[in-house]
């Protein structure tokens, strides 16, 4: 299909679907990256500037300065209005242990749902997502004109437009909220949630903006802050951004991941015991995100609060460049593969 006749045809379904839903005023989920810019500009276009207002979630001090300043310039772009609501509802997911899905779900949209009260929401979910599998476009006051699409088709349509994104230079492909960083269970928002995010703000601030990786991992049993400095490529000053990481007073150790590292990782026994879910966390969603190989040791969690992973403990992989050797490749399992972990 033509790209020109697919945009036509999204921004019929569009108009299509807000006519139907009886309130032409309408909310975009609107972060800055991909799928919510191209939702946006379709939108728009569909039925006027006048009628889309975008919705920014602003998760406190787990919210990227940068990433602010992005979505007020997108959104001036576009020539749309821009609203930003507050939530601090992470920590209270993140007391079980790390999830995104769980935030996305809880947090982020009904966030911006309260917000819209009658109005429907446009989301930039599609079929790479997990709404997007579900084959549902349009679910609970909220619809996904992009949920038949991939992200190659997404790209496409922002070409289309001739719109350049803006990065927050955290990862080349998935950018968000500094709190998935922290790799284990939050109890303490000024001890483990004060790391996490001073120390991915002082990284950011000292790298060029475009990186391939640039991240902060904090790990460590509850009593310790350990920082992973993620960046790739590496850059000449990361030693000095490490010092500067090192003063903080909620940060107990930091190691530049310039080698292989093992991850000592607890798991809620539904994760712990499907070799598909601590695969697809390890390969998935991990090892993405960090600038060198990794092994994870996985032990089952005895503590009936943690409902997915913690990272524990770290060291280096010295045995890598013989071990490797028997790793399996990603081809070897589907990542997917639909999975009971709520990390996915």
């Amino acid at each position: 299909m033509m790209i020109e006749k697919l945009v036509e045809d999204l921004k019929s379904d569009i108009k299509n679907t807000i006519e139907s839903y009886g309130n032409k005023q309408v909310i975009v989920a609107f972060s800055g990256g991909l799928d919510s810019t191209v939702a946006s500009l379709l939108t728009r276009d569909a039925i006027g500037a006048k009628n889309v207002e975008l919705v920014n979630v602003v998760y406190g001090p787990f919210t990227y300065k940068r990433s602010i300043e992005i979505v007020k310039k997108s959104a001036s772009k576009m020539g749309l209005k821009v609203t930003f609501v507050e939530s601090l509802k992470q920590k209270e997911i993140w007391r079980f242990g790390p999830s995104c899905n769980m935030c996305t779900k809880i947090v982020k949209m009904n966030t911006v749902k309260n917000y819209a009260k009658d109005r429907l929401v446009i989301t930039g979910s599609n079929s790479s997502d997990s709404w997007g599998k579900t084959g549902l476009k349009l679910f609970n006051g909220m619809y996904a004109p992009l949920g038949d699409l991939d992200k190659k088709t997404i790209w496409k349509i922002l070409e289309f437009y001739s719109f350049t994104l803006e990065r927050i230079g955290e990862h080349a492909e998935r950018e968000g909220c500094k709190l998935k960083h922290l790799l284990k269970i939050m109890t303490n928002l000024d001890y483990h949630g004060k790391a996490v995010s001073l120390a991915n703000e002082i990284l950011l601030e000292n790298l060029p903006k475009n990186m391939e990786i640039a991240n902060v991992k904090i790990v460590g049993p509850l009593s310790k802050n350990i920082a992973i400095i993620n960046v790739k490529p590496l850059v000449d000053n990361i030693d000095e951004i490490a010092k500067k990481i090192e003063k903080l007073d909620v940060i107990d150790e930091v190691i530049i991941a310039k080698k292989p590292l093992i991850l000592k990782v607890i798991a809620n026994p539904s994760i712990y015991r499907v070799e598909e879910s601590k695969y697809w966390i390890h390969i998935g969603k991990l090892q993405p995100e960090f600038a060198v190989p990794i092994k994870i040791e996985w032990k089952e969690s005895k503590n009936n609060k943690l409902r997915t992973i913690q990272v524990v403990g770290v060291e280096e992989w010295k045995n890598y460049q013989e071990e490797s050797k028997n790793l399996k490749k990603p081809s070897d399992i589907n990542l997917n593969q639909k999975s009971s972990c709520s990390l996915l």
